[in-house]
């Protein structure tokens, strides 16, 4: 495994991170294709053996037993001090007024939820999942940086919103001397690259440490085209990101991980791992082989002519997960 600063912070993390929306009570939430505690601790375990350091939930995974059954895990196989532990709050988590959002009430509160639900006193990087439109940017900005100061929180990111929105809230964290966002976790892969045109230099260019979500394209990237699996079938959310121009990138990986002899999904995560601005992709893994192609990808050093290939035929896409 090899580490990385996060952005322009002197926080070390490694090259991949777990993403742990793959676990959680499948009866809980939305998500029926969830693994429980059971199944979910032997592939925690293995992460930390392959020297994964950095974890990544959310208090609305599995209406929040993702983060009960992650923390259960980290307590019992890591080090505290050792890990990078990173929750997400905006996410509705109950109906009726206050239930979600970027408020200071619905802030203060889930921090306290999160950090109940995953046994620890702190979390590493707490992420606002989207961007908050009914609430003033100052407010989310101050409660977030109060959170820092209190010591609930050590440093705080964002999630997928337009490059302006995360300017205007950078912008408002420096105005007022409060705490700014030192990551941003965003939808980039081979087959969805528009976070190119503005967020990621404005990545580069403010020192942000970047995080790709759903780095696999949802699996697409490590199968071939129109192949179903039990999650793709069920997966509303997924089916609206991408498109049938996309096969031509699908096959173009099939054919460089056939020639190297080696599986897709190392193909496609290697490409994001020679991304200037990415810090760590956020791998979900729910069989012990996804973690493998994980951490073999980071060190898979592609050609210039493979990178080429794989980038040639990319159709532009409508702004998606936001």
């Amino acid at each position: 495994m090899q580490y990385v600063k996060l952005g322009s912070t002197g926080l070390d993390v490694s090259r991949i991170c777990l993403g742990c929306m793959t676990y959680g009570e499948p009866d809980r939430g939305v998500h029926e294709w969830t693994l429980g505690a059971e199944a979910a601790r032997p592939l925690i375990r293995q992460a930390l053996e392959a020297g994964v350091t950095f974890f990544d939930t959310a208090n609305v995974y599995s209406d929040g037993t993702s983060e009960e059954i992650v923390g259960k895990a980290l307590r019992d196989f890591a080090r505290r001090d050792e890990i990078v532990l990173a929750t997400k709050v905006h996410g509705r988590m109950r109906p009726g007024p206050n239930g979600g959002g970027l408020s200071r009430k619905v802030i203060m509160s889930e921090i306290d939820h999160s950090l109940t639900r995953l046994g620890t006193d702190y979390v590493d990087l707490y992420q606002i999942h989207r961007y908050d439109h009914d609430t003033p940017v100052e407010e989310t900005m101050e409660a977030l940086h109060d959170l820092v100061k209190a010591g609930k929180v050590r440093y705080i990111g964002a999630s997928s919103m337009y490059a302006w929105e995360f300017s205007k809230a950078q912008y408002t964290a420096e105005r007022h001397g409060w705490t700014r966002f030192v990551s941003m976790q965003n939808h980039y892969n081979l087959i969805y690259r528009e976070e190119e045109r503005e967020m990621l230099p404005l990545c580069a260019d403010q020192g942000v440490g970047v995080l790709p979500w759903s780095p696999l394209a949802r699996g697409r990237l490590t199968r071939d085209w129109g192949a179903v699996t039990e999650r793709s079938a069920n997966d509303a959310f997924g089916s609206r990101l991408y498109l049938e121009s996309d096969r031509s990138i699908v096959e173009a990986v099939g054919r460089i991980a056939a020639e190297r002899a080696v599986p897709r999904a190392r193909i496609a995560l290697a490409w994001l791992l020679h991304q200037a601005t990415v810090a760590a992709p956020i791998v979900g893994a729910a069989e012990p082989h996804h973690l493998e192609d994980a951490v073999a990808a980071v060190e898979l050093k592609l050609s210039g002519e493979e990178l080429a290939a794989l980038e040639q035929s990319y159709t532009p896409h409508a702004i998606s997960g936001h």
